[in-house]
């Protein structure tokens, strides 16, 4: 039976993966399962922030100004607004960000890293890259590194095009 799509002929069958493409995703999921939480233990034991905590106040320590709406921290840091929310909640009572209301039409809010936050992402990234380093990229050959970025660059952008995809399917669905 051919692969058909859904709605004309049956179901779509899965195209199973071969041999050498289960191998490495079954690697690439290690990475993505095992990683994010070494690197989050490993940052809560020495900076008392979660990885996520950390990548936040990063992306905001990289602006001339600290500050970025909320939307695209959200997009910087490949979070969901809620997520996003909850975490800057909990950073803005340790006092190492703000948030404020944009003026003008729409829900629109503004995160400022503070002085305290930036002396913490500081003191946090040394042993942050000792981690990435150590987890991720001393043992691998300039050419691995070349690979790796491809492939996360193809990667990102295959979601993105999903995501897009999605998002206009929702705008402007098909009408019969």
């Amino acid at each position: 039976m051919a692969n058909t799509a859904a709605g004309t002929n049956g179901p779509r069958r899965p195209r199973w993966l071969n041999g050498d493409e289960l191998a490495a995703w079954l690697a690439n999921s290690a990475i993505m399962i095992s990683l994010p939480a070494a690197l989050d233990a490993r940052m809560q034991r020495e900076s008392q922030l979660t990885f996520f905590e950390y990548m936040v106040l990063s992306v905001l320590s990289e602006q001339p100004d600290h500050t970025l709406q909320m939307s695209d921290l959200a997009a910087r840091t490949a979070a969901s607004l809620s997520r996003l929310s909850h975490v800057v909640g909990r950073l803005e009572k340790r006092e190492l960000l703000t948030r404020a209301r944009i003026p003008g039409p729409g829900r629109r809010t503004n995160a400022t890293l503070t002085e305290a936050g930036y002396e913490t992402v500081a003191e946090a990234a040394p042993g942050h890259v000792a981690a990435v380093r150590e987890y991720l990229i001393d043992d691998l050959e300039p050419h691995d590194l070349t690979a790796l970025r491809r492939i996360g660059t193809a990667v990102d952008a295959a979601i993105k095009r999903g995501q897009r995809d999605r998002d206009s399917t929702v705008a402007s669905p098909n009408e019969t």
